[in-house]
């Protein structure tokens, strides 16, 4: 029998898999062939294979400087500029001219570690900007492809981008809303959580906007369109996702600025030491070219590159053991210097589910029967509320009796027979249809009190009159409140954005001791009031969990995501996770960034000052070249193991 795999094609061998990741990072995967062909030929020159180990690391020239040399060479050519990539290649073929003239062979190890690490470079810019891609997506994967037009009396599916102003489209039960409107007819709940952040469905009835992207409840409502689809607020938010994360801050602009400095400074005193020498000092012109290329080898920013990401992956991996995932090593030295700290409110500073916090009799009545009828009742229904009623019921053991009938009334509340008795759960007005007794005068004060204090009150009513109260809310984490005071003690900034109303919002701010708060926000309110902060702090840190705080998160300096309870847009447009919803992870990372910038500064310092020694020595002509490799890769070992400090428990 054949042997089916030799006969196959080699490309039919490859799997689909790796053709993708081939095709998705090729920077990645040219660093990391690089990697391997820099080890292996370290390893034959070790072994005395010298002349396959030279060709190995020449092929590890090519793989992984293939990139550095093509944007070096293309800035060159079309800015007229110079940049360190094109430095890189110089100091790198410099490198290998000499070590092959010499026969320093070890001189092109030197050479292809100073490409790899600008490969390593490369491939992580790239990995970034195929994740910001992938943020897109999944913003617009929120929306339907289609919405159901209204032509009379008939639905016609048509795609949602040709769908007009003035067009009416019916949303069925259950249905993500394709793209923002008027309601026109019909009533329900919609679920806005995702857009607005509200933590309990809102009722939504003619006359009432809602969104595209939010989850329709219930009722069948037909939407009238006034604005066109590429208009609606979740196109907005995919709009300011893309500006965000696209806008280049004034620090890597200013990095970049230095970078074409500091190769125009080494390409010009490289030029110089060879050629001058030999026209004003009468240097040999082989003294002088040996000077030239050691120069390019001690000045070639190893040593720097080295005092950053050692530090960096030191950090992530430190946080990834304490349960914080930092996608971005710039995000983890940002995070240290971070003045003002901005909080979502629902899923972040409370829970993002919704309980049953107080329990009121009318005079009479025990609160277990109040309770109990209200789960037994609620226990029909799917609502948020409703849930968090049969929640409290059965936390304290309570039966639940066997209901008829049973029939839910959008935006009002839930209706039954028990016995033959009739009892209703939900708002006042409904609950106390046709009830001829008069309502207690305590009962409605506690009812304004809990409103006050932004909680949702529904009511109880059996056996002709109204037996009691319930009120539901969103509970505050309990590190919330200490998270907030050990901020504010090392003076930072708190604020906190909700899409809620205020009475909720300033009940929560005065529970956790937040200093300022923003309410009423749609998702461009919160990236307003995040510039602002910035304006004013300059590293603005945001902390969310909501496809409505993606904006705001790719705004901030730094964007913060809760692991559980974020959406996979908050998760992925978020410089850092924090894994399990552990607010209290915070604190630590902010930790990690502050030793991580510490030792960033010592590292470029002590990279300087090796650098200086190396050039200073080379100048007075008492640098070999073998002492020029030693002190350049030591210097770049030492910065890279102090880097790794970090590491330590």
């Amino acid at each position: 029998m054949a042997n089916t795999f030799f006969s196959a094609p080699p490309a039919t061998r490859l799997s689909q898999r790796s053709r993708d990741l081939l095709k998705t990072y090729p920077e990645a995967i040219a660093a990391a062939i690089c990697a391997l062909l820099t080890l292996l030929g370290w390893l034959a020159l070790h072994g005395s294979w010298l002349g396959l180990g030279v060709w190995i690391l020449l092929a590890a020239y090519v793989i992984g400087g293939y990139e550095s040399a093509r944007e070096g060479l293309t800035t060159l050519w079309q800015e007229r500029e110079l940049d360190v990539d094109l430095l890189m290649i110089v100091a790198a073929i410099g490198a290998a001219t000499l070590g092959l003239w010499q026969r320093e062979y070890f001189l092109l190890v030197d050479g292809a570690v100073l490409i790899l690490i600008f490969a390593i470079s490369g491939a992580l810019e790239s990995v970034a900007m195929h994740r910001t891609e992938r943020n897109i997506r999944s913003l617009m994967q929120l929306t339907p492809d289609t919405g159901r037009r209204m032509l009379g009396s008939e639905a016609q599916l048509v795609a949602t981008a040709d769908l007009q102003v003035g067009d009416r489209i019916l949303i069925k039960p259950g249905e993500l809303i394709p793209t923002d409107g008027i309601v026109r007819i019909g009533s329900s709940t919609v679920n806005q959580a995702s857009i607005t952040g509200e933590s309990v469905p809102v009722d939504r009835e003619p006359g009432d906007e809602v969104f595209a992207g939010t989850l329709n409840g219930s009722g069948a409502l037909t939407v009238e369109l006034h604005k066109p689809p590429e208009s609606s607020l979740i196109q907005r938010v995919i709009r300011l996702v893309e500006q965000a994360k696209t806008a280049e801050p004034p620090s890597q602009q200013f990095l970049e600025k230095f970078e074409r400095g500091y190769a125009r400074v080494i390409v010009v005193v490289g030029l110089l030491l060879a050629t001058v020498p030999p026209l004003l000092l009468n240097w040999s012109w082989e003294v002088t070219i040996y000077r030239a290329l050691v120069f390019l080898v001690v000045a070639s920013p190893c040593a720097l590159m080295a005092a950053i990401m050692p530090t960096l992956l030191s950090g992530i991996a430190k946080g990834a053991r304490q349960g914080i995932l930092f996608k971005d090593g710039a995000q983890l030295e940002k995070i240290g210097q971070v003045r003002a700290i901005a909080f979502d409110k629902t899923g972040t500073l409370t829970t993002g589910i919704l309980q049953t916090s107080d329990l009121m009799a009318a005079p009479g009545i025990s609160a277990d029967k109040v309770l109990q009828l209200a789960a037994s009742l609620e226990a029909y229904s799917e609502h948020p509320i409703a849930q968090a009623v049969v929640e409290k019921a059965q936390k304290r053991e309570i039966s639940l009796r066997p209901m008829t009938a049973v029939q839910a009334t959008v935006g009002q509340g839930i209706s039954g027979s028990l016995a033959g008795e009739p009892v209703r759960v939900g708002k006042l007005a409904f609950v106390s249809a046709d009830l001829a007794s008069t309502l207690d005068s305590r009962l409605t004060f506690d009812s304004q009190r809990l409103e006050s204090e932004g909680k949702t009150v529904i009511w109880v009513s059996a056996h002709g009159q109204v037996l009691g109260l319930l009120a539901v809310a969103d509970q505050v984490r309990p590190q919330s409140a200490r998270l907030l005071a050990i901020l504010a003690k090392n003076q930072i900034m708190t604020v906190m954005l909700t899409g809620d109303n205020a009475a909720t919002a300033q009940t929560v701010a005065q529970a956790v001791g937040v200093q300022t708060t923003y309410s009423d926000l749609l998702p461009e309110d919160k990236v307003g009031v995040i510039q602002q902060l910035q304006q004013q702090y300059q590293q603005v840190a945001m902390v969310g969990d909501g496809v409505n705080d993606a904006p705001a998160l790719a705004q901030a300096s730094v964007g913060i995501a809760m692991g559980v309870t974020g959406s996979d847009v908050a998760l992925e447009t978020a410089d850092i996770v924090l894994m399990g919803d552990r607010l209290e992870k915070l604190e630590q990372a902010i930790q990690i960034g502050a030793k991580s910038q510490r030792i960033i500064k010592q590292n470029i310092t002590l990279a300087l000052i090796s650098i200086s020694l190396l050039l200073i020595a080379n100048f007075l002509g008492e640098l070999t070249l073998p002492a020029g490799v030693l002190g350049h890769e030591g210097s770049t070992l030492l910065v890279t193991l102090n880097g790794l400090r970090l590491l330590r428990t």
